[in-house]
């Protein structure tokens, strides 16, 4: 086990619906425990929405592992449960990811932090995060296609 697995835990390390994904130290990703949520305004009543997401740490040195096929059908499967991605490339840069069962027409959407308004806060309180589950998102921009990622075995145990 790699040293960093003592030190943090991670869906991939409790097997969370993430057996066909590879091991952090060979995806590039680590995929946290802890929820958190991102706030979106309604565009056209402007209430606020709490949508819950799913935090996904990016090795730096591969910006589009979150591309990776076997990570975008999990993503998915938390969408079917309301649940978007919160891709996080440091403390301050993140990009949100609304998996196609969000999307009436079944598409990718991604937005870069700080667009059309979403807030990203990394001081959320465990009642804020506790009263954002189970929320729906809006639909904003859709990504370019595909995965750039090197190729690896998408088995935990390879």
């Amino acid at each position: 086990m790699p040293f960093e697995c003592s030190a943090w835990n991670c869906r991939w390390l409790v097997n969370d619906d993430a057996a066909e994904l590879s091991r952090p130290d060979r995806s590039h990703y680590v995929i946290d425990l802890m929820p958190d949520f991102i706030t979106l305004p309604d565009n056209e009543t402007g209430a606020i929405q709490n949508i819950q997401v799913v935090q996904i740490w990016i090795d730096p040195a591969y910006p589009l592992a979150h591309r990776d096929p076997a990570l975008r059908r999990w993503l998915c499967r938390r969408a079917e449960q309301g649940i978007a991605a919160l891709i996080r490339f440091n403390e301050r840069d993140a990009l949100t990811i609304f998996a196609p069962p969000f999307d009436p027409k079944g598409e990718w959407h991604e937005i870069i932090s700080g667009a059309n308004n979403v807030s990203i806060n990394r001081t959320h309180s465990f009642e804020e995060i506790t009263s954002a589950l189970g929320g729906r998102a809006l639909v904003i921009s859709e990504p370019e296609k595909g995965y750039y990622g090197k190729e690896r075995r998408s088995t935990p145990n390879g």
